[in-house]
C-alpha cells in the first residue's frame, strides 16, 4: 500500500475506518472485521527456486499439524503432498510466520483432496523458508477462476481478496456496482477480533514499542561482519595489506591493491538469509592518494551482477563513508568496484569494511519474536500466549500500514493549514513504527529553516558570578548572576537587537559565541555547549541535595518520597508567572530539537506529553510527580464509611497543596469546608484537576515558545519519549561508569555473590542499568551512590529476587547459583517489581 497514490473516496474512507480502529484500540474492543479479513481461499502456485540445478515434474511439500518448528527443531512432518509442475494448490487464506519461515494452513476438505487422509483436522506447508532458498508457494489466481469471472462478470472484474481491497471496499463511498467480496475464513478472522483476557490500550501501545524495539533498537547495534559475511575476496593484495585486514578491526592495518588501476575490487560473499541494510568504506586518513574516489557496488548471484549504484566520494570523507544501504532481499554476493582513486592513484587501500545487515527472519514479523526471555523488559506483554502476540502484531501492523498511506493527507507540510491527526491524537505511540513519519518530519523542519545569524551574538559570562549565586541563591532572589539570566538579558540587549528564531539547519551547530569573563577561553563552539550545560544544570539541578538557583521549575513530591523510582524529577513552579522566560524556555527546547545539541531537562512525562500535545492520566503520569498522592486518592475512593471517618474525622478539608507548597482551595471557603464521606468522589475529581492543571500556565508559554521555533506537524509526528530524546539525548549508562558508584559493604575478599552480580551487570544494556539505577535510588541518571550488602535475611535462600531501599540508595545482593540466574532475576526485578522495595534499614540487620 502506497502513499500517495489514492482517490479521494480511498481517503475518506480510510480516515472513517481509522477513527474506528482508533476507537476500539482505545477501548479494548474488537477491532473492525476489515481489519482482521482473511480469505476462505487462496490458490498457490509453487515458484521453483532459481538457484537450483534442474526442476522437477512435480514437488513434494511436508504437511504439519501446526506451524512446524522453528530453525533447528526436530519434530516429524504428518503427511506428503504432491503438486504437478504448473500446478496450484488449494488453501485457505490463513497465514503464520515463525523462524522457520511463512506457513499457510489447508483445511481438512482440502487436506483430503490432496491426500485422503482423514486424521488431521487442518494441515500446515511451509510457503517460503527464511534465509536458505528453495521453492516457494506464491498466491495466483488459477486459470480457470480468472476464465469463469472474465464471462461472469467482465473483463475489467477485480475481486476484493486482500485486507486492505476490503477496507476500501467497505468504507469508501463510490458510484456504480462495487466488487465482490471474497468470502472470509471466519473462524482465522474470528481468531483476529478476540480480545485477550484482561487486554487494554496500555498492551497494545506497549507491544508497539516492543515491535519498535525489536525492529530499531536491538538490531541497530549489531555488528554484522562476522555472524554475515562468509568469506571476501579481493582482486589483489600486498604482502602488508592483506584481504584479512578489511575485517579485524583495527585501525593500524589496511587491505592494499596491487594491481592496474580501474580494476580493483572487493567481493563479499553474504551467508544465506541475510539483508544489508548499510555498507561502508573505512578510508585510511594518512593515504589520500590511494583513497577511492569513484566505486560502483554490484549484486545478486556471482553469475548475473546486477548494478546497484556508483558513489562519488566527498574529498573530505575518511573515515566511514556509506555506499549502499537498505536492500530489501537477500544478495548472496556484494562486489565493490573501485573505478577511480583520488589525485589520480595508481592503487587503493581500504582500513576496513562494516557491513550492518539482519537475518531475513528478523525484519519479519514472525512468533519467535515472543519468547519469555524477549518480553522481560514489557511487563504487560508477560504471560500472554505467543500466537495471541502474534496475532495483535500482524493487527498493529496492518493498522500502521494504513495509517502511513494517508498520513500525509492528516499532518499539514504549511503551518498555515490545519491538519486533522487530532482526532487521532491517542494513536501517536504507533507512530513509532510508521515509514511516512521520520520523511515528514524531516521535510517539515528543512522546509520551515531559516538564515542563522551573522555574525553570531557575542555575549559576556561571569560564571564565578553565577557559581556564587548556586551557592546561597537566597541572597540574589533576582537571579540576575545566574548564566541563564546573563544569557537571556545579553540576548535581549540592544547590541543583539535581532530576535533569534533558533530555526536553523542541522548544521549550524553553535548558537551565540560565549567570552566567559576572567577564564580566558576563546569559544570555538565549546564554550557555547558550556552555556546550555550551565543552563540546565540551574533549571534542573542533577543533585537532589543543593537549592535551586532558578524559580521556574520545583521540585516534584516524589523527591522526598523513598517509595518511588521516579526521584529526580521537576515540574514548572506554578507560583513562577514569568512567563516570557518560560516562552524562552520552550524555543531553547525547539532549537535543541532542530540541532545536535542537548537540553538535559529532569520532566516527568506529565510535561513532555503537554509539549507534545499528548493526552495525560492521572494513574500513570502524575505518579511521577507525587506517588503518595495518587495512592491516598485510590484509597479514598474505596473507603468505607467507618474507616473514612477514622482517619479523616473533620480534619479533610476542600484543599489540596500543590507543588511549590502552597495551598490551594479548591472550591470557595474551602479551607474551612469539611469534606464529607459522600461527597468524597468530588473532592477526588476537584484534586486531580486542580494538581494536573496546577502548571498549566507555565508549560503553555514553554508550548508556544516551542511552536515558535519547531512547527506544529513536527510535535503531531513526535511522540512525547521521542521529543524528550531529541532534546535531552539518551541518559546512557556504562557499567564502566557505574562501577565508580557502587561500594560493596560487608563480603568477603573474592565473594562469588560480588563476581555474578558484576558479571550480570556487564551483561547488561544502557537501558537495563537505567532501570537497574531507578530500582536501587529512584533516579535514571548519574552520579548517585549505591550501597551493596548482601541479603541476610534469608542466608540459606538462592536465587531469590533481590530487594532495595531506594531512601538510602542501598541494594541487598542474595546468593545465585551463577551469573546468569543473577542476571536473569535482577533483570526481572528492575523491569517489574518496583513494588519489592521495602525500604529496609541497613542498619537493621
Amino acid at each position: 500500500m502506497r502513499a500517495g497514490g489514492e482517490a479521494p473516496h480511498q481517503v475518506l474512507g480510510r480516515l472513517r475506518f481509522l477513527l474506528q480502529c482508533s476507537e476500539c484500540f482505545r477501548r479494548a474492543r474488537a477491532l473492525p472485521a476489515a481489519l482482521c479479513y482473511v480469505p476462505r481461499e487462496v490458490q498457490y502456485k509453487i515458484c521453483k527456486d532459481p538457484a537450483a540445478t534442474a526442476a522437477a515434474a512435480r514437488s513434494l511439500l511436508s504437511v504439519w499439524d501446526s506451524p512446524g518448528p522453528a530453525r533447528g527443531g526436530k519434530r516429524a512432518a504428518r503427511a506428503t503432498i504432491e503438486v504437478r509442475k504448473g500446478g496450484c494448490l488449494r488453501a485457505t487464506g490463513e497465514e503464520y510466520c515463525n523462524g522457520a519461515g511463512l506457513w499457510v494452513k489447508l483445511s481438512k476438505e482440502q487436506l483430503e483432496e490432496y491426500t485422503g487422509s482423514h486424521d488431521l483436522a487442518e494441515g500446515w506447508v511451509l510457503a517460503q523458508r527464511f534465509g536458505e532458498g528453495g521453492d516457494k508457494l506464491v498466491p495466483v489466481e488459477s486459470v480457470e477462476k480468472i476464465q469463469w469471472q472474465h464471462q461472469a462478470l467482465g473483463v475489467d472484474y477485480k475481486p476484493a481478496g486482500s485486507w486492505e481491497q476490503v477496507v476500501d471496499l467497505m468504507y469508501s463511498v463510490r458510484l456504480g456496482e462495487k466488487p465482490i467480496l471474497i468470502e472470509q475464513d471466519e473462524a482465522a478472522v474470528q481468531k483476529f477480533r478476540s480480545v485477550p483476557p484482561g487486554w487494554s490500550y496500555e498492551c497494545d501501545m506497549e507491544l508497539g514499542r516492543f515491535l519498535y524495539d525489536h525492529n530499531e533498537g536491538q538490531l541497530q547495534q549489531r555488528d554484522s561482519n562476522k555472524e554475515h559475511l562468509s568469506s571476501i575476496e579481493v582482486s589483489s593484495q600486498t604482502e602488508d595489506g592483506k584481504a584479512a585486514h578489511l575485517t579485524d578491526n583495527l585501525t593500524y592495518t589496511f587491505w592494499e591493491s596491487n594491481g592496474p588501476p580501474g580494476q580493483h575490487w572487493v567481493r563479499l560473499n553474504m551467508k544465506k538469509g541475510t539483508i544489508v541494510k548499510k555498507l561502508c568504506l573505512t578510508l585510511d586518513r594518512q593515504a589520500s592518494s590511494y583513497a577511492p574516489r569513484r566505486v560502483a557496488v554490484y549484486g545478486g548471484a556471482l553469475s548475473r551482477l546486477q548494478h546497484l549504484r556508483t558513489v562519488l566520494i566527498n574529498e573530505n570523507s575518511y573515515r566511514d563513508v556509506c555506499i549502499l544501504r537498505d536492500m530489501k532481499t537477500h544478495l548472496p554476493v556484494l562486489e565493490i568496484h573501485i573505478l577511480e582513486c583520488r589525485d589520480q592513484g595508481y592503487n587503493v587501500r581500504l582500513q576496513g569494511i562494516k557491513i550492518k545487515s539482519f537475518w531475513e527472519w528478523d525484519l519479519i514479523l514472525n512468533a519467535n519474536m515472543f519468547q519469555p526471555a524477549q518480553l522481560v523488559r514489557y511487563p504487560l506483554l508477560e504471560g500472554v500466549d505467543t500466537d495471541v502476540l502474534y496475532r495483535r502484531a500482524v493487527l498493529i501492523q496492518r493498522f500502521v500500514q494504513l495509517l502511513d498511506s494517508v498520513l500525509h493527507y492528516l499532518i499539514p507540510l504549511s503551518e498555515d493549514s490545519t491538519g486533522t491527526f487530532n482526532a487521532l491524537r491517542s494513536m501517536k505511540p504507533f507512530l513509532l513504527l510508521s515509514k511516512q513519519s521520520a520523511p515528514l518530519i524531516a521535510h517539515c523542519l528543512q522546509s520551515s529553516e531559516s538564515s542563522p545569524p551573522q555574525p553570531l551574538p557575542k555575549l559576556y559570562i561571569n560564571r564565578h558570578l553565577a557559581r556564587e549565586h548556586r551557592t546561597n541563591p537566597a541572597l540574589d532572589p533576582s537571579c540576575r548572576n545566574t548564566v541563564f539570566t546573563q544569557l537571556y538579558e545579553s540576548l535581549r540587549s540592544s547590541k543583539n537587537n535581532q530576535p533569534l528564531d533558533y530555526r536553523w539547519p542541522l548544521t549550524h551547530s553553535q548558537w551565540w559565541e560565549c567570552d566567559f569573563i576572567t577564564e580566558g577561553i576563546i569559544d570555538n563552539g565549546g564554550g557555547f555547549r558550556d552555556s546550555l550545560s550551565d543552563v540546565s544544570e540551574e533549571l534542573c539541578p542533577s543533585s537532589g541535595d543543593v537549592p535551586m538557583p532558578l524559580p521556574f521549575f520545583v521540585r516534584t513530591s516524589n523527591q522526598g518520597n523513598s517509595s518511588s523510582d521516579t526521584r529526580d524529577m521537576y515540574v514548572p513552579n506554578p507560583s513562577c508567572k514569568d512567563f516570557p522566560k518560560y516562552e524562552w524556555i520552550g524555543q531553547l527546547i525547539g532549537a535543541a530539537l532542530r540541532s545536535k545539541e542537548f537540553l538535559i531537562l529532569a520532566l516527568p512525562a506529565l510535561v513532555w506529553k503537554q509539549l507534545a500535545g499528548e493526552e495525560v492520566s492521572w494513574s500513570k503520569d502524575f505518579a511521577a510527580v507525587d506517588l503518595e498522592l495518587v495512592k491516598l486518592l485510590e484509597m479514598l475512593e474505596w473507603v468505607d464509611r467507618e474507616a473514612f471517618e477514622f482517619m479523616f474525622g473533620r480534619e479533610l478539608t476542600y484543599t489540596t497543596v500543590l507543588s511549590d507548597q502552597h495551598v490551594m482551595e479548591l472550591i470557595p471557603n474551602g479551607s474551612s469546608t469539611v469534606v464529607r464521606y459522600e461527597d468524597r468522589k468530588e473532592f477526588i475529581r476537584l484534586v486531580k484537576k486542580a494538581r494536573l492543571e496546577e502548571s498549566k500556565e507555565q508549560i503553555a508559554a514553554m508550548r508556544a515558545g516551542l511552536l515558535g521555533v519547531v512547527p506544529q506537524p513536527v510535535l503531531d509526528l513526535l511522540t512525547w519519549q521521542q521529543l524528550e530524546r531529541k532534546v535531552c539525548g539518551d541518559p546512557e549508562i556504562t557499567m564502566a561508569e557505574l562501577r565508580k558508584f557502587i561500594t560493596f559493604e560487608d563480603f568477603p575478599t573474592d565473594d562469588t555473590s560480588v563476581q555474578n552480580f558484576l558479571e550480570a551487570l556487564n551483561n547488561f544494556t544502557s537501558e537495563d542499568l537505567s532501570r537497574f539505577l531507578k530500582f536501587v535510588t529512584g533516579r535514571s541518571r548519574l552520579p548517585v551512590q549505591i550501597s551493596v550488602y548482601p541479603e541476610t535475611g534469608n542466608m540459606d535462600a538462592v536465587d531469590v529476587m533481590p530487594q532495595a531501599s531506594t531512601c538510602s540508595c542501598s541494594f541487598f545482593l542474595p546468593r545465585y547459583s551463577s551469573a546468569k540466574a543473577c542476571e536473569e532475576l535482577l533483570r526481572y526485578a528492575v523491569y517489574n517489581c518496583m513494588s519489592i522495595d521495602t525500604d529496609k534499614n541497613p542498619w537493621d540487620e
